[in-house]
């Protein structure tokens, strides 16, 4: 199995608490896996340091050679919540950013640029709402063009935290199908999930933390009630 992504004795803490401590997670080359765990257990930590937008207290990230240049490679989809909705912007506009990063310095947006941002609004159904100011929106619809964002960024890797997170059904299997389509075409794709009745259905790989690593590995093998019971303290009550 090819790993993209692997930590090594991980620890990141703030205002010195351990946020997560010696985690030691390996997520396979085109995969889609989750991170799972409850409340507090350090899942969007995991993600940010990854990005490197959080400072490492010890350990080490490594990703595989193929990934390419770190920046460039990952893209990334926060939390609805995390996100100032307000700002005066439209949705085509929101999208667009995710081109900037392949820009040279001071170069605009050009047609190729344009068209790609449209294509993407296309795969999340979102193109007929592109003039829209993004406040306007549902939090499904948001969540959608966040993706469109992250996916025209044309990245290795894709990283979301809780994706499905106040979104419909219809919204959760259109986001589903669209991000098996990412991974047949060969990214590597990495959720926060909080939906534990669905992690089977869903993914071929999990990592269950809870600080610490609890368990990590193929699903079918590692998303056990043992090991779920492990990383909760018992077993919730949404999952079978």
């Amino acid at each position: 199995m090819d790993i993209a992504i692997e930590t090594h004795q991980l620890t990141v803490a703030y205002n010195a608490e351990p946020a997560v401590w010696n985690l030691n997670v390996q997520i396979p080359l085109n995969a889609m896996t989750a991170i799972v765990g409850p409340n507090g257990a350090g899942k969007s930590t995991l993600l940010k340091a990854i990005l490197g937008t959080v400072r490492k207290l010890s350990g080490s990230i490594s990703l595989h050679p193929s990934i390419g240049n770190h920046n460039a490679a990952i893209g990334y989809v926060p939390q609805r919540s995390s996100v100032d909705w307000d700002f005066p912007t439209t949705v085509f506009d929101v999208v667009l950013m995710g081109t900037y990063g392949r820009l040279r310095w001071f170069q605009r947006p050009g047609k190729k640029e344009r068209a790609e941002a449209m294509d993407a609004l296309r795969q999340v159904q979102m193109d007929d709402l592109a003039d829209r100011q993004i406040g306007e929106l549902s939090g499904g619809q948001q969540q959608r063009v966040f993706l469109a964002r992250a996916f025209v960024q044309q990245a290795s890797v894709y990283l979301m935290d809780e994706p499905f997170a106040g979104v419909d059904a219809r919204t959760e299997g259109l986001i589903i199908e669209v991000l098996r389509e990412r991974q047949r075409a060969g990214n590597t794709i990495v959720l926060v999930h909080h939906d534990l009745a669905s992690v089977s259905e869903y993914f071929d790989h999990v990592a269950l933390i809870n600080q610490k690593l609890v368990a990590c590995g193929p699903t079918p093998a590692t998303f056990t009630r043992e090991n779920v019971a492990l990383a909760y303290g018992s077993v919730p009550k949404q999952l079978p």
